[in-house]
């Protein structure tokens, strides 16, 4: 489960993704909630991208995915750096 308390991280939720199948990807949360990840064109275009998500659900992974958008996040659980 997700501990941060930062505000700036409530938009996210920890998933595994239980279903990956071109165009598809059906994720599950912390919560027990399946919800369908939206996927750029150019992720449904990238067959390293599909190897990748293959082999996210083989290894039972926990990754991010926005609240809101329902997207998968490309930097992980890492904040921007305080400036």
């Amino acid at each position: 489960m997700l501990l941060d308390t930062d505000p700036k991280i409530k938009n996210i939720t920890a998933v595994q993704l239980v279903k990956v199948t071109y165009p598809l990807v059906i994720a599950k949360t912390e919560e027990g909630e399946f919800v369908k990840v939206k996927l750029s064109d150019e992720q449904l275009q990238d067959p390293l991208f599909w190897d990748t998500l293959k082999n996210i659900r083989r290894s039972q992974l926990w990754v991010p995915l926005g609240r809101h958008f329902h997207q998968l996040l490309s930097n992980d659980w890492l904040m921007p750096a305080a400036q």
